[in-house]
């Protein structure tokens, strides 16, 4: 679970009673950090408070549906009936008015883990794109790369299975922002550091490349790796 809260005595309470249900808990006081948070764990569920000192929870939402599915349940003071539509609208799983309890809070997250379940066994059985030694399960959401398991962000993950089920095709920067980002126009900039942060995850660079392919002023193209390239691991991050 991810608690986004920065009443301290909430937060404490709410990691308190949570623990106590035997669930593993981190725990954030604000947007930014709850944002770092999802796009370097996995989450079951995410505990959100509108009132953060540093972004609106409302806006946070939305952030936080543009890199991660994961069940959001709204907690907050705020109770109008028109904002609470408007957030389940904008991608909340629910919503609960504080004061509450802990019995309801956990009631209402038991309630959203079996729908996201529910939804996960309906799902029809994987097919997983192979190329060169990538192997990309979009419905897992599960990449290898010579069989070692390869730790990527939603959206390192979207760009990279994106570009796999298209191997060998030049895709142009506007069609990546509109299908990996959803947007119509934004920086190519943005393209840029997320395939800079890929390149390092399959071991390679732009200078040296093995799978990601720039060409200037064109598009990008994911394609095996020519006969007799050296072969290298995914870089890891060092440690702090």
């Amino acid at each position: 679970m991810l608690v986004v809260e920065d009443d301290q005595f909430v937060r404490s309470a709410l990691i308190r009673h949570l623990t106590e249900a035997s669930h593993t808990v981190r725990s954030v006081g604000t947007a930014l950090e709850a944002l770092r948070e999802v796009a370097h764990f996995r989450f079951d569920v995410v505990i959100l408070d509108l009132g953060l000192p540093d972004l609106d929870g409302s806006e946070a939402l939305k952030m936080l549906r543009g890199i991660t599915d994961v069940p959001v349940i709204i907690a907050t003071a705020r109770d109008d009936e028109a904002e609470i539509v408007r957030l389940l609208n904008d991608g909340a799983d629910d919503y609960l008015t504080k004061p509450f309890s802990v019995e309801h809070l956990s009631a209402r997250m038991a309630a959203v883990l079996r729908r996201s379940r529910a939804v996960a066994a309906d799902d029809p059985p994987s097919r997983v794109i192979r190329v060169g030694g990538l192997a990309i399960d979009p419905l897992r959401r599960q990449a290898e790369l010579d069989g070692a398991r390869l730790d990527l962000t939603r959206r390192e993950f979207d760009l990279l299975a994106f570009l796999a089920g298209r191997p060998g095709v030049v895709v142009a920067r506007k069609e990546l922002l509109a299908e990996v980002w959803q947007q119509s126009y934004g920086d190519d900039q943005t393209i840029d550091v997320h395939l800079s942060w890929l390149r390092r995850k399959l071991g390679e660079t732009a200078a040296r490349p093995r799978y990601l392919h720039t060409l200037r002023g064109v598009g990008v193209k994911l394609e095996p790796p020519a006969p007799g390239a050296p072969v290298a691991g995914p870089a890891h991050e060092p440690s702090s």
